[in-house]
């Protein structure tokens, strides 16, 4: 692992790498940053560079014993878990930190993670929390937020909630981001049946500062139990229809999820800022 250095004049180095998660190639799926040091950073400092890197969000990755520790930044909010930016982190232990390992554990503010690599297929899987969801209601504050698009259904939970009929329904969708950021709930997930996939899905989040999340694994802890118990299958093929895409395989396994999905590295560097 290459620690944070000084370059003189106050200057740090740490090494950084640019991933798409839940991809099979470039420029589709959930861009990631991915930051690497031996000691934590001021949370000033990882706001900072995160807000540089202006993706959905950026790891932050330091050694705790064989494992890791990991914390999750949007360019303006700490988040407490993150599936597309873990799985961006497993792909660098995997391929440059420790390539002879098959298995990490991240440590986060949501509790251990583990990150399994699968070298046939090339995915690698996340060990999640699941979140429930209960019945809730179709407020007029939710379909204004939609613009007059009715769900057929809303749950609540730890993510509102709103079902529609076909994905084509969904993909249609043209959200107002002011109404939705003042909608209970930390975002807003449309989801419907699949074409071509179980379910498809997307995911309103401006209270984190990004209108629309690209892949959102997170949403997916708490889709995943719901899907499974409406199609009776605890496996399922599942796909976020941004306007980037993405495809993830969720199998719920009470109390928890596992997520599988392809990560593609675009960009290796190195990142450099002094401090005031």
């Amino acid at each position: 692992m290459t620690p944070a250095r000084s370059a003189g004049n106050g200057t740090r180095t740490l090494p950084l790498w640019h991933v798409d998660a839940f991809a099979s190639r470039a420029f589709t799926g959930n861009p990631a940053c991915v930051v690497v040091a031996d000691e934590p950073l001021e949370p000033a400092d990882m706001l900072a560079i995160a807000a540089e890197n202006n993706v959905s969000e950026t790891a932050f990755v330091t050694r705790r014993g064989g494992d890791y520790a990991i914390r999750w930044f949007t360019p303006e909010v700490e988040v407490d878990l993150c599936g597309h930016a873990t799985l961006a982190s497993a792909h660098v232990v995997f391929e440059h930190l420790e390539p002879a390992r098959e298995q990490a554990t991240f440590h986060s503010a949501s509790g251990p993670l583990h990150a399994t690599r699968d070298r046939g297929t090339g995915r690698i899987a996340l060990d999640f929390p699941a979140y429930e969801s209960q019945p809730g209601e179709t407020t007029p504050e939710l379909v204004a937020a939609l613009r007059g698009a009715q769900p057929v259904e809303t749950w609540t939970g730890r993510r509102l909630m709103a079902v529609f009929e076909s994905e084509a329904a969904v993909r249609a969708l043209k959200p107002d981001f002011g109404l939705v950021a003042k909608l209970p709930g930390f975002g807003l997930i449309v989801t419907a049946p699949g074409d071509t996939s179980d379910f498809a899905s997307r995911y309103f989040v401006p209270q984190a500062g990004v209108n629309e999340d690209p892949v959102t694994g997170a949403a997916h802890c708490q889709l995943a139990p719901w899907w499974a118990a409406r199609l009776g299958r605890g496996a399922l093929h599942a796909r976020q229809v941004s306007r980037r895409g993405g495809e993830l395989w969720v199998e719920h396994l009470p109390p928890r999820v596992r997520l599988w999905g392809h990560a593609v590295e675009y960009l290796a560097g190195t990142l450099r800022w002094t401090r005031a």
